[in-house]
C-alpha cells in the first residue's frame, strides 16, 4: 500500500531538489505532497515544455537496488495501461543516486477533499463521480493488474472534470527489508483493506471491489462505515461485521443501492463481483434505475442482494490482528491464520451435509403402496357359455396390475435420487454416499475458478439423478483456481528465465535493463512478480535483466580543488586509496598535480590517486651580510636562488654585502631572485 502522503503545497527554499533538473529534463518546482516513501512534486519538462509530477523516491532507499527496482513497479505497471481514468506514467529514470518517476500532473482535489466537503452525495452523484473509478479498475483488472490501495487519496479530481485513479502497483514497491512497518502502512488504509487481506494476507480483484463498496458507503453516508478507537478495531470490524446498509443513515436511498454496497463489501468473497467489469455493469444498472426514478425495484434488488451463507466462524481475533498490524512489513502478506481456516473449514462441512440432506429431502419422492383391491360381488351362475368372459376379464386386471406393479417397481421405484455432495471435501462426499449405499470412485480432479481445492466440482452421474442402490458414483475433486507459482528466475539469463516461464505456462512481460553490482550482464536481477507468487496461465512476468556493473566516470580533475575531487569520486562510489604530495611552482596548494587513472571509467569500489600540490618549494634565506660578493652568490646560487647585485648608497668600492632582499631567515620559494647591495 502506497505512502501516508501529506498535501504541501510550494517547496521551501531548504529543499535540496528545489530548483534541481533531473536527467537534464524535469526543472523541480513546488512540493505538492511528501509520504515515508517518497515526495511528489510539479515539474516543467523542458523537452516538451509542459508541468508533470515527479516522484522521487527517498534518498536513503535509493543506494537499495532492490528497493529501487521494486518502486519502479508503478511505472511498469501504469505503462501497461492505457485508460482515460488512469494517471498515466510519462518516465521513469534515475539521475545521481536520485530515483524517479514523471507522472501525468492532475490539477485539482483528492476524493478525500470531496467527501470532507461535499458528503453525503446524492445516489446520483455519487455513482457518477464512482463509475470512472470502476472504468479504469476494470481496465487493470482485464489486465490482470491489482491496484491494491484503493482509497479516496488515490482517486484525483481535475479542476476540468476529470476523473483520474493514481498509483497503480506502488505496493508492491515496498519490500521486507525497508524500515517500513506495516503500523506505518496498513493503519493509513485498514478502512478500505478486505476481509481477506486480513485473514489470509492475499487477496485478488475482489478485493479492490471490497475498497470500491466501502468507498461508496462512505459518499452516501458522510463516513466510513467501520470505525474504532484504533485501526485493530478497524480490522477486526472489517472481518466480523458486515458493512451496514446506507440507507440506516440516510433513509431516502433506494433498496437496490443498499444491495449494491452489500453485494460490493461482502465478507464471504465468492458474493462479491468477480471483478471490477462485473461490479461496473452492476453499478450501470443502478444508474439507469436512479436515473428513471424509480424508488424500489424489488427484481433489481434481489438479483444484487449477496446469498447469505450459514456457517459463519469468527476468523481472527483482535490479538492476531495486533500481530500483523506490529510485526508484518508488507500489508499484503500478512501471516497465515492455519488455525482459524482450520477451524472455519471443520465447520463448514457440518454445514454443507445439513443443507444437502435437505435438499436430497426434498428432491425425494414419496411412493405410496398400491391398496387392497376391493373384492367384487357374486354374480348368479351364469349360462355355461359365457363362462369364459369373467374369467378372461379376471385374467386382463391380474395381467394389468402386475404390469403396473413391475412398471412401477422396474422403472421408478427400485430407483432413488443421488444426493448433492457438491462443495464437500473428497473425504466428506465418500462417507455420505457410502452411507447411502452407494459405491465411490475418484475421477480426474480439475481446476475450478468457484470450487476450494480439495472439495467435489461434480458428480457423475449429476445431483438428483435416479440411479440404483450399489450403483458406483464419480467423484470430481477440484484443484482450485489453475494457478502456477513464479519460479525463481534471478540469476538465469534471458533466455533460460524465458524458458522456465512457458515451461511453467507463464509468459514474459515488459524486460527492463539496469544496471547491477552483482548480477552478471544478460542475467535476471528480480521478477515481478516475485518467485513463487500464484499467477493464472498465461500471466505475465515482468523482468529486469542486468547490464552489468554500471561504468562510473573518473573524470579529469588536474588543476582542480584535490578535497572536491575525492568527494566526488567517493559519492560516485570509487575509493581515492593516495594522495600524494609534491611541491609544484605552477600548481596552487591543495589543488590536484596529476591522477591515476587520468580519465575513462572505472566501476564501483575501484581506485583513483591523486598527486597534491603543496605549493613551491620554500628555502630559509641564509646571512650573507659582510661577505664577499662572490662568495654570497656561490652560496645562494647553492641553495636554488638566482643572484643580482646592485650598488648601495654607501658604496664606496669594497665589494662585500652590505645588505640583501630579501633578509635573512625569511622562508623563500626556491628559485626566487634575491637581491645583494654592496658596500
Amino acid at each position: 500500500m502506497t505512502e501516508q502522503t501529506t498535501r504541501a503545497h510550494g517547496a521551501g527554499s531548504t529543499d535540496p531538489l528545489h530548483g534541481r533538473v533531473l536527467d537534464g529534463r524535469y526543472r523541480i518546482e513546488g512540493l505538492i505532497a511528501r509520504g515515508g516513501m517518497a515526495r511528489v512534486y510539479t515539474a516543467h519538462d523542458e523537452r516538451l515544455d509542459r508541468t508533470v509530477a515527479v516522484k522521487v523516491m527517498r534518498a536513503d532507499l535509493g543506494d537499495d537496488e532492490q528497493f529501487a527496482a521494486r518502486f519502479v513497479r508503478e511505472a511498469r505497471a501504469a505503462a501497461r495501461l492505457s485508460h482515460p481514468n488512469i494517471v498515466a506514467v510519462f518516465d521513469q529514470g534515475e539521475d545521481d543516486g536520485t530515483v524517479f518517476l514523471a507522472m501525468e500532473y492532475i490539477p485539482g482535489r483528492t476524493l478525500r477533499d470531496v467527501i470532507a466537503a461535499e458528503a453525503p452525495l446524492s445516489p446520483a452523484r455519487a455513482l457518477a463521480v464512482l463509475e470512472p473509478v470502476v472504468s479504469a479498475l476494470a481496465a487493470a483488472h482485464r489486465a490482470d493488474i491489482m491496484h491494491r490501495d484503493v482509497k479516496p487519496e488515490n482517486v484525483l479530481l481535475a479542476d476540468d472534470g476529470r476523473v483520474k485513479v493514481a498509483d497503480f502497483g506502488l505496493a508492491k514497491a515496498i519490500s521486507a527489508d525497508t524500515s517500513h512497518t506495516a503500523t506505518g502502512i496498513l493503519i493509513g488504509t485498514v478502512s478500505y483493506v478486505a476481509p481477506e487481506l486480513v485473514v489470509h494476507g492475499t487477496g485478488d480483484a475482489r478485493a479492490d471491489v471490497y475498497a470500491v463498496g466501502v468507498i461508496l458507503s462512505e459518499l452516501l453516508t458522510g463516513r466510513k462505515p467501520h470505525q474504532g478507537e484504533s485501526p485493530i478495531q478497524v480490522a477486526y470490524k472489517h472481518v466480523h461485521e458486515d458493512v451496514p446498509p446506507p440507507s440506516r443513515v440516510v433513509p431516502s436511498i433506494p433498496p437496490y443501492l443498499d444491495a449494491l454496497v452489500a453485494r460490493a463489501t461482502a465478507r464471504d468473497v465468492t458474493q462479491r463481483p468477480a471483478d471490477a467489469g462485473v461490479l461496473l455493469r452492476h453499478l450501470h444498472l443502478v444508474q439507469q434505475a436512479l436515473a428513471a426514478g424509480v424508488a424500489d425495484d424489488p427484481d433489481l434488488t434481489a438479483d444484487l442482494t449477496p446469498r447469505v451463507v450459514s456457517g459463519t466462524a469468527e476468523l481472527v481475533g483482535l490479538e492476531e490482528i495486533r500481530e500483523r498490524l506490529v510485526e508484518e512489513d508488507d500489508p499484503l502478506a500478512l501471516p497465515d491464520l492455519g488455525e482459524h481456516t482450520q477451524r472455519l473449514a471443520a465447520m463448514a462441512p457440518a454445514a454443507g451435509a445439513t443443507g444437502s440432506a435437505v435438499t436430497a429431502a426434498t428432491a425425494a419422492v414419496t411412493v405410496r403402496p398400491v391398496g387392497p383391491i376391493e373384492p367384487v360381488a357374486p354374480l348368479p351362475p351364469p349360462r355355461r357359455r359365457r363362462r369364459r368372459g369373467p374369467l378372461a376379464l379376471f385374467l386382463a386386471v391380474l395381467l394389468a396390475v402386475a404390469v403396473g406393479v413391475g412398471a412401477w417397481w422396474f422403472g421408478y421405484a427400485r430407483y432413488t435420487s443421488l444426493p448433492s455432495v457438491l462443495d464437500l471435501t473428497q473425504a466428506q462426499a465418500t462417507s455420505k454416499l457410502q452411507d447411502a449405499g452407494f459405491e465411490v470412485e475418484i475421477g480426474t480432479p480439475v481446476y475450478s475458478d468457484d470450487v476450494a481445492k480439495g472439495r467435489v466440482v461434480s458428480t457423475d452421474p449429476d445431483p438428483g439423478s435416479r440411479v440404483l442402490d450399489g450403483d458406483t458414483v464419480t467423484l470430481v475433486v477440484s484443484l482450485g483456481v489453475e494457478q502456477y507459482p513464479v519460479p525463481k528466475l534471478a540469476g538465469l539469463t534471458l533466455e533460460a528465465a524465458t524458458k522456465a516461464l512457458t515451461d511453467t505456462k507463464l509468459e514474459v512481460g515488459l524486460v527492463t535493463r539496469a544496471y547491477s553490482e552483482t548480477v552478471a550482464e544478460g542475467e535476471v536481477i528480480s521478477s515481478d512478480p516475485a518467485a513463487g507468487e500464484q499467477l493464472r496461465p498465461g500471466a505475465a512476468v515482468d523482468l529486469v535483466v542486468s547490464k552489468g556493473r554500471r561504468p562510473i566516470p573518473v573524470g579529469d580533475w588536474v588543476g582542480k580543488d584535490a578535497d572536491r575531487a575525492q568527494k566526488v569520486l567517493e559519492r560516485r562510489g570509487l575509493v581515492v586509496d593516495r594522495r600524494t604530495t609534491v611541491y609544484s611552482d605552477t600548481v596552487p596548494e591543495g589543488f590536484v598535480v596529476s591522477q591515476s587513472p587520468t580519465g575513462g571509467t572505472l566501476f564501483r569500489g575501484e581506485t583513483v590517486n591523486l598527486t597534491v600540490s603543496l605549493g613551491p618549494e620554500l628555502v630559509e634565506m641564509p646571512r650573507v651580510i659582510g661577505s664577499g660578493v662572490e662568495a654570497a652568490r656561490e652560496k645562494l646560487e647553492a641553495l636554488g636562488f638566482k643572484v643580482e647585485v646592485q650598488n648601495s648608497r654607501a658604496y664606496i668600492g669594497l665589494g662585500y654585502v652590505l645588505s640583501s632582499d630579501p633578509d635573512a631567515g625569511q622562508q623563500v620559494p626556491k628559485g626566487s631572485t634575491v637581491t645583494l647591495y654592496l658596500v
